[in-house]
């Protein structure tokens, strides 16, 4: 036998050459099914591989066989151990390679997470507190709106109560003196300039209402001062003196255009009413009386459970009962029933006023006590003068 390796073009003829592995029929033989047997492997898929060259990278990998997937604990411990042995009993041979373990993927879709119960309205507020981030919580404007109902809300039965409360103290204070009515009416034009500013959707508007209480402060001391015949005077002054004030604030303020022009429109209007709930405090104080405790019973029949034409009605029916009723113990006698009605008609005004926009709880206690009592007042002033 020669030991040149084979050349030319003729079959070779003889025994094995020099580069031939006489180990690879032994491993592909025996070794090869009882390897393949202990890994889980098919002996007729396992790769021959002709030298040390050969990647893996280019070769698909078998499929895991059935008791493998069946929870059969892995060969890798023994995989290892039986290179060890092939390698210390064949040292010049090359190693045999095995197919890559399939490894299990991980699942590409995520399980979908489990619907939260939906809370019933019994376990939920009636209305949200406010507050400069909003409420979590669903409220009752929010499920309006997310259900297209009107944006009416009307303040229910518990500001009407306050209403009632402070409409009778005006009555009751007004045939006393000035100066025992002006608490009661200090305390209206307070809530008058905080309810008004968050239904504007302004919170907090700490300057804002600070000077719309202040320019009904200074109406006040000027009708004091001036007397009840020198009323017109004495609130249009500080009316006009509290709109350039609000201007002022204003463009001193750093935010947008529009933010401004809406703080200047809700505190010149904030004061505004504040200044004109100071009517009570100049008009005759019969007219006060009668005109405050129609106000107190409109809004009281407006609260009631009923629709709102005939709720409507009744309102406007029992402020001229209460007119009527008021006018005959201060003398003014049948006059007292137009001058219910009238105020009745201002405070459903001024009620209505106090629904709109999906008011806050904060706003139905404030805006929904004050304004029906605050829109009253120039009427109950007017009235007052031309009856008599």
């Amino acid at each position: 036998m020669s030991d040149q390796p084979y050349q030319g073009g003729q079959p070779y003829q003889g025994g094995p050459y020099e580069g031939y592995d006489p180990y690879q029929q032994q491993w592909s033989g025996y070794d090869q099914q009882q390897y393949g047997q202990q890994a889980g492997y098919d002996p007729q898929l396992t790769q021959h591989w002709q030298g040390q060259t050969w990647e893996t990278q280019t070769h698909a990998s078998v499929q895991m066989p059935a008791q493998a997937e069946a929870g059969y604990p892995q060969p890798q411990p023994f995989e290892g151990q039986y290179q060890q042995q092939y390698a210390a009993a064949y040292p010049a041979a090359p190693q045999p390679h095995t197919q890559p373990q399939p490894q299990p993927q991980p699942q590409s879709e995520p399980a979908p997470a489990a619907a939260a119960p939906e809370a019933g309205p019994e376990d939920e507020p009636a209305y949200g507190p406010a507050t400069l981030g909003g409420n979590a919580r669903i409220t009752d404007a929010q499920r309006a709106r997310l259900e297209g109902r009107s944006p009416i809300i009307e303040p229910g039965m518990q500001p009407a109560l306050l209403t009632a409360v402070l409409g009778l103290l005006l009555a009751a204070t007004a045939p006393v003196a000035s100066f025992a009515l002006v608490v009661p009416l200090v305390l209206l034009q307070a809530v008058t300039a905080a309810g008004w500013f968050r239904l504007n959707g302004m919170w907090p508007a700490r300057q804002g209402i600070a000077l719309a209480f202040a320019g009904g402060l200074a109406a006040d001391v000027a009708v004091l001062a001036a007397g009840r015949d020198h009323v017109p005077a004495a609130i249009l002054g500080p009316l006009g003196v509290w709109v350039l004030l609000s201007l002022v604030l204003q463009l001193r303020s750093h935010a947008s255009p529009d933010e401004r022009m809406y703080g200047l429109m809700a505190t010149v209007v904030s004061a505004a009413l504040s200044i004109l709930a100071t009517g009570y405090l100049g008009a005759d104080p019969h007219a006060v009386s009668v005109g405050a405790a129609a106000v107190a019973v409109a809004v009281l029949a407006r609260a009631l459970p009923l629709p709102t034409l005939v709720s409507v009605v009744v309102s406007l029916m029992a402020a001229a009962g209460a007119g009527i009723a008021v006018g005959g113990m201060t003398g003014t006698g049948a006059k007292g029933a137009a001058l219910g009605a009238a105020a009745g008609v201002c405070a459903l005004i001024g009620h209505r006023v106090a629904s709109y926009d999906y008011p806050s709880r904060f706003v139905h206690f404030t805006a929904g006590v004050a304004l029906p009592l605050s829109a009253a007042a120039p009427v109950v002033w007017v009235l007052g003068r031309a009856l008599g």
